[in-house]
């Protein structure tokens, strides 16, 4: 992507000097056009040094986050992407929150066909967290879909 097509798509993050967030900020995220949304296909994002804080003892917990969707018109721009997931380093949440809030946030902004994220937490206390959370738009063969892939995740 060019400078160009950076500022037409009004894009502020990417090639410009990185600024982290010292908590939860989902204004960082950004989008740009999907130039192939007439065909259906996969985007992975995997995140493996995904921290935040366990918001009763302030200890980090430690995750990648693995996120999938389908795109519509929008997609999600990897560095805002980044910023956005660095941003839960310092706020407290429990794991199922953490998942739950990246997916909600994510279809705000992309309004995605299908999107899913799996948290997968490293073990504290003996046991480790795997929270799953994921969404397909209503009326469409996506919301099947999301039902179908929730009734069958873990099996």
């Amino acid at each position: 992507m060019t400078t160009t097509d950076r500022a037409n798509e009004g894009l502020k993050a990417l090639g410009k000097k990185t600024e982290y967030q010292m908590d939860y900020n989902p204004d960082v995220l950004e989008t740009f056009e999907n130039k192939h949304a007439d065909a259906d296909y996969w985007v992975t994002f995997r995140c493996p040094e995904f921290t935040t804080l366990c918001p009763i003892t302030g200890q980090p917990d430690f995750a990648e986050i693995i996120i999938r969707y389908i795109p519509d018109h929008r997609m999600v721009e990897s560095k805002s992407l980044k910023l956005y997931l660095f941003s839960f380093r310092n706020h407290g949440g429990f794991h199922e929150d953490a998942v739950n809030v990246i997916r909600k946030d994510l279809t705000r902004l992309m309004n995605p066909k299908y999107i899913e994220v799996l948290g997968l937490f490293t073990p504290r206390g003996g046991i480790a967290i795997h929270p799953f959370a994921n969404y397909g738009r209503p009326d469409t063969p996506y919301e099947k879909m999301a039902q179908e892939r929730f009734l069958r995740h873990g099996l």
